[in-house]
């Protein structure tokens, strides 16, 4: 454990976090065992809540789970009021991790999907960051990481296409917008542009599909969760105080611009 050394105990907001074979809730996980102390936010409250409890067990850190729909503005609001008043150290770093994925063509795209993926993706990346960015300057120490995607780079393709792709660019703007804004407050903010990585965001996407994923890599794998877990946190340490405004890409080579 070494992210912490100088800043005292912090802790993550990190959202997303009830699914087993989630990012968010690896990313919780590895801030954890940096020592962090985390709040997780999710939509299935119950199920965030079990996932707190387990983290805390395991690394012997202060960890709460929060219900929270991070396309909701007063659900983002509450659960920052709700964090708050936990009781747990200074927000040192805020993960969005939270998002939805979008495999309909252009041609059947409607605008309830539209909706819905932006809502998710890059109003709520917005909305936290809008609500727990006080905290931070409070705090006096601050790294936002948002989750974009080489969807966003190269226009999508074998499963999530142009909703998604339209809603992880705007990932990227919101970021450098960010990065510009906050830096009067040494807050940096930057983003993570994954490739294929082995979650349950592509539900219903057939084997064969996730053979192609693969294939397409010149590492010839996707990714693991705990990889894109450990750029999460890495990015949120003192050693990474000078990289704002960035997109980190880690995609096995996928895309190399």
């Amino acid at each position: 454990m070494g992210f912490q050394t100088g800043v005292g105990q912090r802790t993550a907001v990190v959202t997303g976090c009830a699914s087993d074979r989630g990012i968010g809730y690896a990313t919780a996980k590895r801030f954890a065992q940096e020592g962090w102390a985390v709040a997780m936010l999710d939509l299935d409250a119950a199920g965030v809540t079990a996932k707190a409890a387990e983290i805390a067990e395991q690394f012997g850190v202060a960890a709460v789970g929060v219900g929270c729909n991070v396309a909701d503005e007063a659900s983002v609001a509450t659960a920052a009021n709700e964090v708050k008043a936990a009781g747990l150290p200074p927000l040192g770093a805020i993960a969005n991790v939270a998002g939805v994925a979008s495999p309909p063509d252009f041609l059947d795209l409607t605008l309830a999907e539209w909706n819905r993926v932006i809502a998710v993706n890059l109003t709520g990346s917005f909305l936290v960051c809008r609500e727990f960015i006080p905290q931070l300057i409070e705090g006096g120490y601050g790294r936002i990481v948002n989750m974009s995607s080489v969807t966003a780079q190269h226009g999508g393709g074998v499963f999530s296409k142009t909703a998604y792709a339209a809603a992880k660019a705007g990932v990227i703007g919101l970021t450098r917008g960010l990065a510009r804004e906050m830096a009067q407050y040494g807050i940096t903010a930057n983003c993570i542009a994954p490739g294929a990585v082995d979650t349950d965001i592509r539900v219903g996407s057939s084997e064969q599909n996730e053979q192609a994923l693969s294939a397409s890599v010149p590492l010839k794998r996707q990714a693991k969760r705990e990889e894109i877990a450990a750029l999460y946190v890495w990015l949120s340490s003192e050693d990474a105080g000078y990289i704002t405004g960035t997109t980190q890409s880690i995609n096995g080579g996928s895309y190399i611009s």
